[in-house]
């Protein structure tokens, strides 16, 4: 297994691929490179509108009522004291910064009140009948200081790259396994693919994933795990290597649609290939030959339902005995960086810092 990222092969088949890359979309050039943290769904316009109209006819109501209760403080030219109607009036053009000047405060109390009560009303006023415009404001502010917190804080993330079905059906599986939607970062070209990454409460990145600028973008240097979904063989390839030249020690696992392009991508640099097209054919031919043990296999591919397989570290009791002696069913024995078969002399006896690859029941949700 290969991690470095020497051009594989001198057929010139990597300048093939790059040469075929796929065009960036008028789309992808206009939004690309930006980051998209989780949002939170908005109310409906109706609900905005409506708690707006209510905030400013309350102002209203309060200005009313201060220069209702301080009546005597007001003359009105057209003669006689201030009704409620008049009070409703004056604070109506006031607060709209209209001042008729028909009515207008004489006594001390009521220029105080002015000063001190009536003008910021006034400016509150403003602000509700302005709101939409100071809240994209405030909501721009807001997100690019997530934004900046998010790359300060994020670290040994995931990296999924592509947002298709198979990058999405990675994401289920690293989340029934336990892994925070916080530390899964989606990069797609497609902003709308973005978009439903954010709605499903992941932060994402609208890009090239071959273009080492939206790798950065995404923190890739600094994430633990890669993978890489792409819809394009060549793609993924490309994507391999920049991300290996970013990232030495990251875990890659790239997928593929032919076995042909399997070994390309593991001289790439990627530490685990699936080939999707030969692996649902292998399930396929299983599944007519033995529609039971398809279904098992389904089962165990499917996180989180029936039985599950994992990975995990042996625990005091399980080192120096028998893998068989485990209370989980295990398949295979991890040592350093080999992989041994649960049939390996080697791993007849465990070792304290062995990892076993088990099947056990998948947990049960109240």
């Amino acid at each position: 297994m290969t991690h470095g990222t020497r051009a594989p092969g001198p057929d010139g088949r990597l300048s093939r691929l790059r040469a075929t890359r796929a065009p960036r979309t008028r789309e992808t050039e206009v939004a690309g490179g930006r980051v998209f943290l989780p949002t939170r769904t908005p109310p409906p316009p109706f609900r905005q509108v409506a708690r707006r109209l209510l905030l400013a006819l309350s102002v209203l109501l309060a200005t009313t009522l201060v220069v209702w209760l301080d009546r005597d403080g007001y003359h009105d030219n057209a003669g006689g004291p201030l009704d409620l109607l008049d009070a409703a009036y004056y604070a109506t053009v006031t607060l709209s910064t209209t001042g008729y000047g028909d009515i207008t405060p004489v006594s001390d109390s009521a220029r105080l009140t002015n000063i001190f009560v009536i003008t910021p009303l006034r400016v509150l006023f403003l602000i509700i009948l302005v709101g939409t415009t100071l809240e994209v404001l405030t909501e721009r502010t807001r997100q690019q200081w997530r934004i900046g917190r998010w790359r300060s804080t994020v670290k040994d993330h995931t990296v999924v790259i592509g947002y298709g079905t198979k990058g999405r059906s990675a994401v289920g599986a690293l989340l029934g396994q336990g892994i925070d939607r916080d530390s899964i970062v989606v990069v797609d070209p497609q902003p709308r693919t973005v978009e439903q990454a954010t709605l499903d409460g992941l932060a994402g990145v609208v890009g090239d994933a071959t273009r080492t600028d939206t790798l950065l973008r995404a923190e890739l240097p600094r994430a633990a795990r890669v993978v890489v979904a792409p819809e394009r063989d060549d793609t993924a390839v490309l994507i391999t290597l920049t991300a290996r030249q970013l990232n030495r020690a990251a875990t890659v696992v790239a997928a593929v649609r032919e076995d042909e392009n399997a070994p390309l991508l593991r001289q790439s640099g990627a530490d685990v290939v699936v080939t999707s097209s030969s692996s649902a054919g292998r399930l396929l031919g299983m599944s007519i030959l033995s529609p039971h043990a398809g279904a098992v296999m389904e089962d165990l591919l499917t996180h989180g339902t029936g039985l599950d397989v994992t990975e995990r570290a042996v625990t005091a009791e399980e080192a120096g005995r028998s893998p068989r002696e485990s209370a989980d069913l295990v398949l295979a024995v991890v040592r350093g960086r080999r992989l041994l078969n649960f049939t390996d002399e080697e791993a007849a006896v465990l070792q304290p810092t062995d990892r076993l690859i088990v099947i056990r029941d998948a947990p049960r949700h109240a």
